[in-house]
């Protein structure tokens, strides 16, 4: 019988097109499957618990392998680290029951997106410079908005296979980490393909008063992505975490 194992990672998405696997583009799948299938001598397929976009990171990302012989996990996971590109890091592979899987038995993800106002030449690759001062409060009130609402068809990228837009967001707030730092952290039950990015974006044109709160209700309500803001670069946001 199959042991089913869970295998947390984490990775600089900087080089990669997302994690999926996809043809003529490198991807956190297929590095790691490659290296899993050379080290356990077998073709290994990984089941991640979900998609994120090209240049998006992951300080917390889970998927699940199935193996009929048993495995040392600490070994696997040390020799995993010393084959796997430096910006993939393995941190634990542990048995599970079967039943459990990567994507469909995650109950929770949270992502946070970082934004800085100052020139900061440390925060450039991983937070996005915004060259005016958003009004935080506001976009705060905004974001609570999420919290009642249950369609994102208006944050959710144009011709995108989700069989549905619903969602049960959790939270959805603005953290202040300093005087000119700030993230946005989210969590939900699901999110669609470009969805934190078209919030976030959406958020600071209310931040910018180029849309009042009223209009941030009519844009939700109209399931439209035309009608919502621009999508905010990918190398800002980061798979903070995956929980069952």
């Amino acid at each position: 019988m199959k042991q089913r194992y869970f295998i947390y990672f984490s990775y600089d998405g900087t080089a990669y097109h997302g994690w999926q696997i996809q043809p003529n583009a490198n991807s956190v799948q297929a590095e790691m499957q490659r290296a899993m299938s050379l080290l356990l001598r077998h073709p290994v397929e990984l089941v991640g618990a979900g998609r994120t976009d090209t240049g998006v990171h992951a300080r917390t990302m889970v998927a699940h392998f199935d193996e009929e012989e048993p495995i040392d996990t600490v070994q696997l996971t040390y020799k995993l680290n010393r084959v796997l590109p430096f910006d993939i890091t393995i941190n634990q592979i542990k048995p599970i029951d079967g039943g459990l899987h990567a994507r469909f038995s995650a109950t929770k993800r949270t992502y946070h997106y970082y934004v800085h106002l100052d020139r900061d030449p440390f925060c450039r690759a991983y937070s996005y410079a915004l060259h005016q001062v958003p009004d935080f409060q506001l976009m705060n009130d905004a974001a609570q908005i999420l919290l009642s609402h249950k369609d994102f068809g208006a944050f959710c990228k144009s011709h995108s296979d989700a069989k549905t837009t619903l969602c049960d967001v959790y939270e959805a707030r603005w953290i202040r980490l300093s005087n000119t730092k700030w993230h946005f952290r989210i969590s939900a039950n699901r999110f669609l393909r470009n969805m934190v990015r078209a919030i976030v974006g959406t958020l600071l044109d209310v931040g910018w008063h180029k849309v009042s709160l009223e209009q941030f209700v009519d844009i939700l309500h109209s399931k439209s992505r035309q009608q919502a803001g621009e999508s905010v670069p990918g190398h800002a946001l980061f798979l903070e975490d995956v929980q069952y």
